[in-house]
């Protein structure tokens, strides 16, 4: 695919920015941004043994949409800086998870969770630069959290 984004480009950007429009979607991308895993086992609780089969789906359906895209960056079908401008949850999600990501694959026996998402997180500067951005507001978020619950 050509370093410039084209037509085809655009369109699928549109057509993730539909899917992400979508009702049960909506519904699975608020709730994701209302959870903020504590650990590992939290991680795995969810995709293991949850304890809402509602929860479990939306984690799946968040996780498998952001990986679903940046599959189509690293295989090449979707120009990676056109992506950059509108794919920014991609980061968020990322980092949410990101802390504890290492200890969640061990023990969930998944060695590839996340790993597209973090392959496209990593492949530049400006995906560095906005991942590192992004972990920090994760971690002063989870902090503001824990201050607030105790």
């Amino acid at each position: 695919m050509s370093d410039k984004s084209n037509a085809d480009d655009a369109r699928i950007i549109m057509q993730l920015y539909d899917l992400r429009r979508e009702a049960e979607m909506r519904k699975a991308r608020a709730w994701f941004a209302g959870w903020w895993p504590r650990s590992a086992d939290e991680i795995v609780q969810m995709i293991n043994s949850p304890a809402s089969p509602q929860e479990n789906a939306w984690f799946r359906q968040v996780v498998g949409y952001w990986e679903m895209a940046a599959s189509f960056v690293l295989r090449g079908a979707l120009n990676e800086e056109l992506f950059f401008d509108s794919g920014g949850e991609l980061w968020f999600v990322l980092a949410k998870i990101h802390p504890f990501l290492e200890e969640a694959r061990q023990k969930a026996n998944s060695p590839y969770l996340l790993q597209r998402m973090e392959k496209v997180a990593a492949r530049t500067e400006e995906g560095r630069e906005r991942f590192q951005m992004m972990l920090k507001r994760a971690e002063a978020r989870r902090a503001a959290l824990a201050a607030k619950a105790s």
